[in-house]
């Protein structure tokens, strides 16, 4: 009987040692997984390592170098550089992007190709084309020059909100900025002096545009007063019963206190810059007008243009640098922001 208790009492130490070794070794995995879990949660969600990193892995645009590069140029590019480029930059914090305003005169698209030529920007923005002279001038510096399209804009005409007339045709605008009409009551409008706006010939692209596109470069009637920025012929022509006013469409078609004109190849064909229905003053600007992006795209619209990104073909870092910012913009995610900041996707 002494016998069988301690037999027994044997069995029952082996199965509670037994219970206890894997009770512990239960204990001890479940303890390790929780450990394991926590130390593995940062990763999965890309909360480790520099933040610095973590911009600089995001940053996924090919052949994009490193440093600091001075850029310019149209001042119709203002909306892209504020909204697009930053997005860039925070992408990217490693290709800095330093806006350089001209030392002599205003900014604009031949600023800044007179200051790529001159080697002051890596790299320039304009919203007209290249001219042969000044590939010609690239060229005696040896290097040329390269204009990459990358968004579309259209020239909206802005108006009085009370001018009571269903548009112009293209070949009418330049008569009235040529100085052969200067009634609006010639062109089946009411009884009143046009009152005509520009910037200077100097100011920029947009301008050389309209010289060279609407008015097949003539010049100016005696007619046009000058002013220094759109927003100033914004106040000028919201002032002036007749006053008529040229430039970039985002820079007019939302604005609340003028209103845009449409344009026609043939008289009665018009075309507006803004999606119709037009939305009233009285809307404004809890609802603005937006771009017409389809006639832009289509060019149904009279007065479209590109936009350019200008890259010096030098073999250096700095036409890597243009390239590459151009390449960008040309992504969908690039393109995507540039119809936000009001332009026209070109892809």
């Amino acid at each position: 009987m002494s016998q069988k208790n301690e037999t027994l009492s044997l069995f029952l130490a082996v199965v509670i040692t037994i219970g206890l070794i894997f009770g512990g070794l239960w204990f001890f995995m479940e303890r390790w997984a929780q450990l394991s879990g926590t130390v593995a949660k940062p990763s999965e969600t890309g909360n480790t390592g520099n933040p610095i990193n973590q911009f600089v892995n995001r940053c996924n645009v090919p052949n994009l170098p490193e440093g600091t590069f001075n850029y310019g140029g149209s001042t119709t590019w203002a909306p892209i550089r504020k909204d697009v480029d930053s997005k860039l930059q925070s992408l990217c914090p490693r290709f800095i992007l330093r806006y350089t305003q001209p030392p002599l005169g205003q900014a604009g698209s031949g600023t800044g190709i007179r200051m790529l030529i001159d080697n002051q920007l890596a790299f320039s923005q304009s919203s007209r084309s290249v001219k042969a002279e000044e590939n010609t001038e690239a060229k005696q510096k040896e290097f040329s020059l390269k204009e990459i399209p990358v968004a579309i804009d259209g020239i909206a005409i802005a108006v009085n909100l009370n001018l009571n007339i269903p548009g112009l045709t293209v070949a009418q605008l330049k008569d009235i900025y040529t100085g052969k009409i200067t009634n609006w009551q010639q062109v089946g409008g009411p009884n009143l002096p046009i009152t005509v706006y520009s910037r200077s010939k100097e100011a920029g692209g947009t301008v050389e545009f309209f010289v060279e596109n609407v008015l097949n470069k003539e010049n100016f009637g005696a007619n046009v007063s000058y002013i220094g920025t759109t927003t100033e012929a914004v106040r000028k022509v919201a002032a002036s019963p007749g006053g008529i006013y040229y430039a970039s469409a985002p820079e007019v078609v939302p604005q609340c206190t003028i209103k845009s004109l449409p344009l026609g190849r043939t008289s009665g064909q018009f075309v507006p810059a803004y999606q119709e229905p037009f939305v009233p003053v009285s809307e404004c600007p809890n609802k603005r007008n937006q771009l017409n992006t389809q006639a832009f795209r289509s060019g149904d619209y009279a007065i479209t243009r590109n936009l350019f990104v200008i890259v010096k073909q030098n073999g250096q870092t700095d036409q890597e640098a243009g390239v590459a910012y151009a390449n960008w913009l040309l992504t969908p995610q690039g393109q995507e922001l540039i119809e936000k900041a009001g332009f026209v996707r070109i892809k």
